[in-house]
């Protein structure tokens, strides 16, 4: 096979596809927003060139970033509690991986926040997902029946906010988790007091 083949170049443009991924990961969890794509570059081992041919900008490498995380630590936690006997666990399970995804990439969040990156379309996969698990658990009996999508969204927005008053890489999120599942039970729960307010999307 030549060394040149069109193959053989693609097989290289994914390797280096990916070791700048996995730098980029690394530069903006330790400097945060203010990393620059020259030092990822060093840290991929590729020229700057090569860089902006695969990835233009900041947040092109932000997104695809966000996406690689989603794809290894969040989707398959999604794809097993669509099949799990207990349906409320199921649904912690998701909202664990998803809380501890945050947290591992605090400072990468951050950066695509400021880059313009998380967009009401960023999550969409992930609110979607939670909408079929509360609907399954709902169905069985083990998730509070007066719940509505809109409720849960706003739970998880309320739990990721909560990582900002803390040192998000350490476990002190848990237990904020604990207290909203254990109110997304039907055992004991009160009847809420007024119907969920229409979500309102705000521009980043």
């Amino acid at each position: 096979m030549a060394l040149d083949s069109p193959r053989l170049l693609r097989a290289d443009a994914a390797r280096n596809a990916e070791k700048i991924i996995r730098a980029a990961r690394e530069v903006f969890t330790e400097q945060g927003p203010d990393a620059h794509l020259d030092d990822v570059a060093r840290r991929a081992g590729v020229a700057a060139a090569t860089l902006f041919r695969r990835f233009p900008d900041k947040a092109a490498l932000l997104r695809a970033v966000l996406d690689q995380r989603f794809a290894g630590l969040v989707r398959p936690v999604i794809q097993a509690a669509a099949h799990d006997p207990d349906p409320a666990v199921g649904l912690a399970r998701v909202l664990e991986a998803a809380l501890e995804s945050v947290a591992s990439d605090y400072n990468v969040l951050a950066a695509a926040r400021t880059a313009g990156v998380l967009t009401p379309a960023t999550g969409q996969e992930f609110f979607t997902a939670l909408d079929a698990l509360l609907a399954r658990g709902q169905h069985a009996g083990a998730i509070r029946a007066d719940l509505v999508p809109d409720d849960l969204h706003r739970i998880v927005v309320m739990l990721v906010s909560v990582l900002w008053t803390m040192e998000p890489r350490e476990d002190g999120w848990r237990r904020y988790l604990a207290l909203v599942l254990d109110g997304l039970t039907p055992t004991g729960a009160r009847p809420l007091p007024c119907p969920a307010p229409e979500l309102r999307t705000r521009t980043p």
